[in-house]
Order: C-alpha cells, then sequence, then structure tokens
C-alpha cells in the first residue's frame, strides 16, 4: 500500500459477503459481521481513534434483513455517530453505509474503489497526526462515552415508536423533529461528557472548563449542576472562593 492510501475499514454483513465476490483495494480491509445493525458504535469511534480514515458499513438492501430490523437500527448508529463524528470535528462523510446486493448494477468493488478515491481527498488522520492533537483525544473519548451510554440507546431504540405514535393531542413526532432533538441531546451529552473527561485528569475551575469546551461560564455552570444531581462531578478543593471540580466515577 502506497503512503498516501487512506486505510479503510469496511464491515459487512455475513449474509452479504457469502453472495458477493471481493477485490478490494489494499487499502482496504473488509471484514465480515453478523449483522451491522449490532454493530457497537463505540467501535467506529476506536478506528478512527486508531487511525483508520474512513468505514464502510456494507449491509442488506431493505426490506432484507434476516435479523428483521438491522437496516433501521444501522441507520440509527450511523446517525448518531455522524453527529459524533462532526462535534469530534472529523469530516462525517469518512462514514459511508452502504446497501447492496450482487444483482445491484454498480458492483460493491467500485463503490469500494469510489469510496476510497473521496478519502484521499480528506486530511489524513494518521495516529501520528492524531497524537499531535491533544483536544482530538479528548473529543474522541467523550464520544465514545456519548455513544456507550445506555439512555442514548433507549431513546434510538424508541425512535419508530416515538414517529409512528400520537400523543393525547393526536400529534406525531415527525423524523425531522426527532432528528434534531436527537442532535441537540447529543450535543448536550457531549459536552458534559468532555467535562468528565477533563476533570478527571485534574481539578478544574468553571472558567477553565469554559475556555476549554468553548463555551460561557454560565453555560458550563449549568451543566456541573446537571451533572453533581447524576453524580458526575464533585467540588475537590476551593481555591479562595474559586471551587475546582473533579470527576467522579460513573457506573
Amino acid at each position: 500500500m502506497e503512503k498516501n492510501e487512506p486505510k479503510i475499514a469496511c464491515l459487512m454483513c455475513d449474509f452479504v459477503f457469502c453472495q458477493e465476490e471481493t477485490h478490494a483495494p489494499r487499502n482496504v480491509k473488509v471484514a465480515r459481521v453478523s449483522c451491522i445493525g449490532r454493530i457497537d458504535p463505540v467501535l467506529i469511534l476506536e478506528m478512527f481513534e486508531k487511525g483508520i480514515e474512513a468505514v464502510m458499513l456494507v449491509g442488506c438492501k431493505p426490506p432484507d434483513c434476516h435479523y428483521v430490523d438491522g437496516n433501521a437500527q444501522a441507520e440509527l448508529t450511523v446517525n448518531i455517530l455522524k453527529k459524533l463524528m462532526s462535534l469530534v470535528n472529523v469530516e462525517p462523510e469518512r462514514l459511508k453505509l452502504l446497501w447492496h446486493s450482487p444483482t445491484a448494477k454498480k458492483s460493491f468493488n467500485r463503490h469500494l474503489t469510489e469510496f476510497s478515491d473521496k478519502t484521499r481527498k480528506l486530511a489524513s488522520l494518521s495516529p501520528k497526526n492524531i497524537s499531535a492533537d491533544p483536544d482530538f483525544l479528548v473529543n474522541i473519548s467523550a464520544a465514545k462515552r456519548v455513544a456507550a451510554d445506555f439512555r442514548l440507546r433507549v431513546l434510538l431504540g424508541r425512535e419508530k415508536e416515538l414517529t409512528e405514535s400520537v400523543n393525547v393531542y393526536g400529534e406525531k413526532i415527525s423524523f425531522q423533529e426527532f432528528d434534531k432533538l436527537l442532535g441537540e441531546i447529543v450535543q448536550v451529552e457531549f459536552i458534559r461528557q468532555k467535562i468528565h473527561v477533563l476533570t478527571s485528569v485534574k481539578p478544574l475551575s468553571v472558567k477553565a472548563l469554559a475556555e476549554k469546551v468553548e463555551l460561557k461560564p454560565a453555560v458550563v455552570l449549568n451543566h456541573i449542576v446537571n451533572m453533581r444531581r447524576k453524580n458526575m462531578i464533585a467540588i475537590d478543593h476551593v481555591d479562595g472562593t474559586t471551587p475546582f471540580y473533579k470527576a467522579l466515577e460513573v457506573n
């Protein structure tokens, strides 16, 4: 593989893999998984953390899915991952979800080649560049915590219920409204997890945290109040009149 070739991972549904003859470019590593809808989103973020520069997820074309709702789960996973990638300053286009079948007009290998060509035009996510950016390591750590959060996964699991059912006033939540709500929740949780990561290294004041997360001190203080209620953070010590906060172990 040439030095300027991006490292790409391709995770392919086992049923698609069994029917598809693959001749992937040398810079693309293809791996079989039981169902892309069952992939842990944390795993995808860890790939970017370790220097994989793009990830393609390949599943059965809807409505075909041997696990019934794997297609829908994969779409939700990619949706939240792209929102987190934007917050981490990793281009969302580095993650691609492809529905494929052997009867498709465009070959799978052609999809891989085109994805590799697009990735090559982006800045490198090599381990050397990542290690030189301490903000990236903090951000990706916070993003992984958000992706692993049980409450967020419960919300994702209820997406179909929330958008198809009606409330007591006979109103339905549109997909656009749900997506906006999801984006707001992801952003709030990302900020709180970033505060948690930063204060797990050393105690920090509200002012110092505000500078690191690039928010107004009053906004950071509101997050800290919420985090204290959830036993995520506590006062470590007070210097003069300024409290310094330290992250607590979250079970």
